[in-house]
């Protein structure tokens, strides 16, 4: 078991070496996500409408019932493991892909994210374990050519590509949050929230979402959407802890009708049917 002190983070935009240790983080913090939206997808009544109607047609062409019922299934499987991974990368973003290189841009000169718990106490880890990781980043960044890409280009793609903040401890990444390019006046995006395994129920999520939201609020946001993966009960709970509010559930706001004016759309899927739920926090 790993414990974790936060006086020890420092939670900092992502740099052009983090990249490959975010996607990795982001893969990991997928894992069982994509099967649990398949399987949602596919439950979905027009959905099942469709199969059954697949499988009857089916059915006039081959002789077993089972194969007929099978196939329409798993063309659908097959279909939703190649074209959910675009969404599931970083979900909820307003574009398919995420430009890592264009979300690098000028990090170093970015001030950190406030850490209230800085300096208050030390990391206990395991430290032939942390060595190894290390290691193997460091490997993993040699076999890795560095992309030459024209400043201005680069600086376009800046412009629009959102943020990922990582929380970092001796030089490995231990958690990361993810900010939209896209942005409305007043308000910003929170598009995935991920922290390692042996990191979690420590704090770390908190923190990087409250960090984020601080900066937010300093910068003159007045409201945080985030997008949660539709089956994920886990991250409704964290973020309902944090303040937020399913969007449309308007007992106790305020400004109900501001609330429908400044709807958020959450992510589509196959059939148009939501992949992602979206909480709503005034700052």
């Amino acid at each position: 078991m790993v414990r974790l002190d936060l006086g020890n983070v420092v939670l900092r935009r992502m740099k052009e070496e983090d990249v490959e240790a975010v996607k990795a983080l982001i893969k990991e913090g997928c894992e069982g996500t994509e099967n649990r939206l398949i399987l949602h997808l596919l439950t979905r009544p027009l959905a099942l409408l469709m199969l059954a109607t697949l499988s009857s047609v089916l059915r006039f062409l081959v002789h077993s019932f089972i194969v007929a019922l099978l196939i329409p299934v798993f063309l659908c499987i097959v279909y939703l493991k190649l074209t959910i991974p675009r969404s599931t990368g970083i979900l909820g973003s307003s574009r398919p892909y995420w430009d890592y290189l264009g979300s690098c841009y000028r990090a170093g000169s970015e001030p950190d994210l406030p850490n209230p718990h800085a300096g208050k106490g030390k990391l206990l880890i395991n430290q032939d374990k942390a060595k190894r990781r290390k290691k193997a980043r460091e490997q993993e960044r040699g076999k890795t050519k560095e992309e030459k890409v024209d400043e201005d280009d680069l600086k376009e793609r800046a412009r629009v590509a959102g943020e990922v903040w990582v929380a970092d401890c001796e030089d490995e990444v231990l958690g990361c949050v993810a900010r939209d390019g896209w942005s409305r006046e007043g308000v910003c995006r929170v598009c995935r929230l991920v922290v390692q395994s042996w990191y979690r129920r420590e704090g770390l999520g908190r923190l990087l979402v409250q960090s984020l939201e601080a900066k937010a609020r300093q910068s003159g946001i007045a409201r945080v959407y985030a997008h949660v993966p539709f089956p994920s009960k886990v991250g409704e709970a964290f973020f309902r802890k944090l303040g937020y509010r399913l969007q449309g559930e308007t007992a106790g706001v305020q400004d109900e009708e501001e609330e429908e004016d400044d709807y958020e759309e959450p992510e589509k899927g196959w059939l148009g049917f939501p992949v992602t739920k979206v909480f709503v926090k005034d700052l």
